[in-house]
């Protein structure tokens, strides 16, 4: 099941204290000092892990008062304190379920070496192969063109990275990559979620194209040191 909690948990690791302690990626990073999740029934939400106590209090005591949306785009109540508090570099977007019925789809392959992807995603490495799979591709003249992999994981739960390279855009390719990793995501035991920013028109395409339907809808508010390396907290 699909909620405002799993998005959260998905995305990131929780310290013991309920605090940010770094992103589920394979190059984990701090991540935003402030996310909040706003689903249709409720909220939830967590501070990074080196933020000041009184900040942090702050930004819990105004998360509280947060209610439930279903129209995704409507700014958090709190989110001017929310910028002079946590950072004035926000973001937001929905979160998608999958449908029970994945599209059933032709000419997706599995990677599980970086040969055939680097020619047109070069920061690929085959380092990262494992902890991104299932890798899935569509591929020209024996090379992925479009690739779907698990931007992040957690033993519940998949995020789908997903990029198509320029000059095969618009010929539903990441679509076909994507209902074929969510369809291996769901064998696997695990749940499949996407999520984008409401700036990003080509994202928004796929989900609509693949009928994902928006369960949450997520906020980050960042000081501009998400990159660097996550405390352990």
């Amino acid at each position: 099941m699909t909620t405002p909690e799993l998005h959260l948990e998905t995305l990131f690791r929780i310290d013991r204290r309920g605090r940010i302690a770094g992103t589920r990626e394979p190059d984990s990073r701090r991540g935003p000092v402030f996310k909040l999740v706003r689903g249709r029934t409720h909220c939830v939400w967590a501070v990074r892990a080196d933020t000041p106590v009184h900040v942090a209090d702050s930004l819990h005591d105004l998360a509280a008062e947060e209610k439930p949306v279903r129209d995704g785009r409507v700014p958090p109540l709190h989110a001017d304190r929310y910028r002079a508090l946590a950072g004035d570099a926000a973001d937001s977007g929905p979160a998608f379920a999958f449908p029970d019925a994945i599209p059933d789809v032709d000419g997706v392959v599995f990677l599980e070496t970086v040969d055939r992807l680097v020619r047109h995603f070069p920061d690929w490495n085959q380092a990262e192969m494992s902890e991104r799979a299932p890798v899935a591709a569509v591929e020209r003249d024996g090379h992925a063109v479009s690739v779907c992999c698990c931007a992040r994981r957690s033993d519940h739960a998949a995020e789908a990275g997903l990029e198509t390279a320029a000059g095969f855009r618009r010929a539903g390719l990441g679509a076909q990559a994507t209902a074929a990793w969510a369809t291996a995501v769901r064998a696997s035991g695990r749940v499949p979620l996407y999520s984008t920013s409401w700036t990003n028109t080509a994202s928004l395409a796929v989900a609509a194209r693949l009928k994902l339907v928006a369960y949450a809808n997520a906020w980050s508010f960042s000081d501009g040191r998400e990159r660097r390396p996550a405390d352990s907290g």
